[in-house]
């Protein structure tokens, strides 16, 4: 079907007009770039120059979409740190600002994801969906705004709960040698969050694949993925990753505090993060203090670890706790990174090597052990039952000691290491079990009252677990104040030890019928 030349022609005009009116509306818009050029490459670090208006932590555009933050501010060069694979690089590539520091994605769609620290995932559940963007370094919230702690937060670990309890928006540094059970604790306070409406974030910085792979099995195996961020850096990953990792996990921690919710953030751990800024300060040649750390290591752990807050009421009422782990060598707490640790947080838990390799676990050291705050959040009915129990302990650490050069004991002091052994068996604990608050507080009242002094030390698991199962049997009325009542009821008290007591006859019975010289 052919078309009339008139038609073509009319068409024609049409489509120049429409062109002719596009263009005369156009009007060209400057936009001005800063593009600088890379002078030279090494570990991790680019000096660039040519970027005369760049801001301190603005991110840098590299070729091939790597990112970079600006780190040094020299008057004819720019040290950058690289996030990411720089291999690609080479010196006189072009770079670009982008006008914005290093930010992640944060809300509700990074429950139960596996994620660096740029907010790319690292499992196979598909592209992040967060609901907003939040820099990952921001100001810790004005004191005025910030409430006393007065919640506890249970970590299910009886040793920890009863005697160095921790409180919602408190900071508790975890230190102790290489493989003494660091993470056990934490990764327990994670799983015992399960149905607590608390969120959890995992900070794993610097470790190996396999451990975390491991951490990420218990909580889905357990179910705590649900209700838990992890955020991974590897071993092999670029330092510049592990240094960011924190923050970008604290800000996503933040995001659900500002909305009023509980969050639980753990850094595992703060010695992998210090020496990494190390290593990213000797290379970009500032000069090194004490054990070559650069002087300003104690501003980088306290406004990341300040963020951590309890906040009003008016503000949301929302709470940030954190857990820093620490790794110490050859039991010196007295070195550089835990003595700037331990002064900033607001308490410690130790963990002692020579406990670890007795069996006693969780291998906490009860004597260098503290927390700070969490006693005044501490359940009314704990304090009822475990007021005298680290005294106790204490005593019976030292008596223990003495008894070891074979020196004759009298009644009382025997009676006293006697005691001393129920407790240490009595707060042993395996890991991935929490213990319900009811639990704890029969078995620390049933120590308090010296009803397992009778048992032998072999039958102490089992006793302690019938005591554990015979909660079951407390009036429901009863259990239902142990979270509000002001303290223990006499009438509560003699209930509860009726059903404890009921519980170890079977115990004290086998015990009365041992042969002394076997008991």
């Amino acid at each position: 079907m052919s078309v009339p030349a008139t038609e073509v022609q009319l068409m024609l005009d049409n489509a120049f007009a429409q062109l002719s009116e596009g263009r005369a509306k156009f009007t060209p818009q400057f936009r001005p770039r800063e593009v600088g050029k890379i002078t030279n490459v090494s570990t991790a670090i680019a000096t660039v120059s040519g970027l005369p208006g760049v801001g301190y932590e603005e991110l840098i555009q590299f070729p091939g979409g790597l990112l970079g933050i600006a780190f040094s501010l020299d008057e004819d060069e720019i040290g950058i740190v690289l996030l990411g694979d720089y291999s690609h690089l080479q010196a006189g590539d072009q770079v670009e600002r982008t006008g914005r520091v290093m930010d992640v994605a944060v809300g509700e769609g990074l429950l139960g994801r596996v994620i660096d620290p740029l907010g790319r995932p690292l499992d196979e559940g598909g592209e992040i969906t967060g609901s907003e963007r939040l820099p990952i370094e921001r100001s810790a919230a004005p004191i005025m705004d910030r409430a006393p702690v007065s919640v506890p937060l249970q970590t299910g670990i009886k040793v920890v709960d009863a005697l160095v309890p921790i409180g919602r928006g408190q900071r508790e540094l975890i230190l102790g040698d290489r493989q003494t059970g660091k993470t056990a604790i934490a990764v327990d306070t994670i799983l015992n969050q399960r149905g607590k409406d608390v969120v959890c974030v995992y900070c794993a910085i610097g470790q190996s694949a396999s451990a975390v792979a491991k951490v990420v099995d218990v909580f889905r195996r357990n179910g705590a993925l649900d209700y838990t961020v992890v955020m991974v850096t590897e071993g092999n990953d670029p330092p510049g990753l592990a240094y960011i990792a924190p923050y970008a996990a604290t800000s996503i921690a933040e995001h659900f505090m500002e909305s009023g919710r509980d969050v639980l953030i753990v850094y595992d751990d703060l010695t992998q993060h210090a020496r990494a800024y190390r290593q990213l300060s000797l290379l970009l040649r500032r000069p090194p203090g004490r054990e070559a750390f650069p002087g300003d290591i104690f501003y980088i752990h306290s406004r990341l670890l300040e963020r951590s807050t309890h906040l009003r009421e008016d503000r949301g009422n929302g709470s940030l706790t954190a857990l820093p782990i620490i790794e110490t060598e050859a039991q010196d707490i007295s070195a550089y990174i835990p003595t700037n640790l331990i002064s900033i947080t607001d308490g410690q838990i130790y963990l002692s090597p020579n406990l670890f390799q007795l069996g006693v676990l969780p291998a906490v050291d009860v004597a260098k052990s503290v927390s700070r705050v969490g006693g005044k959040a501490q359940l009314a009915t704990y304090r009822a039952v475990a007021g005298d129990l680290k005294l106790a302990y204490s005593q019976f650490e030292e008596l223990e000691t003495f008894a070891r050069f074979g020196a004759r004991l009298d009644e009382d002091t025997r009676k006293t290491i006697d005691h001393g052994h129920r407790i240490r068996a009595c707060l042993k604990q395996p890991e991935f079990t929490p213990v319900s608050v009811p639990a704890q507080i029969a078995v620390l009242l049933a120590l308090s009252e010296k009803l397992f002094d009778g048992i032998s030390i072999d039958q102490m698991p089992e006793a302690e677990q019938a005591v554990r199962d015979s909660v079951t049997h407390i009036p429901p009325e009863i259990l239902a104040r142990f979270d509000t009542a002001a303290s223990l009821s006499d009438e509560d008290r003699r209930a509860i030890l009726d059903v404890v007591s009921e519980s170890l006859a079977p115990f004290a019975a086998t015990a009365d019928a041992t042969p002394k010289g076997e008991a």
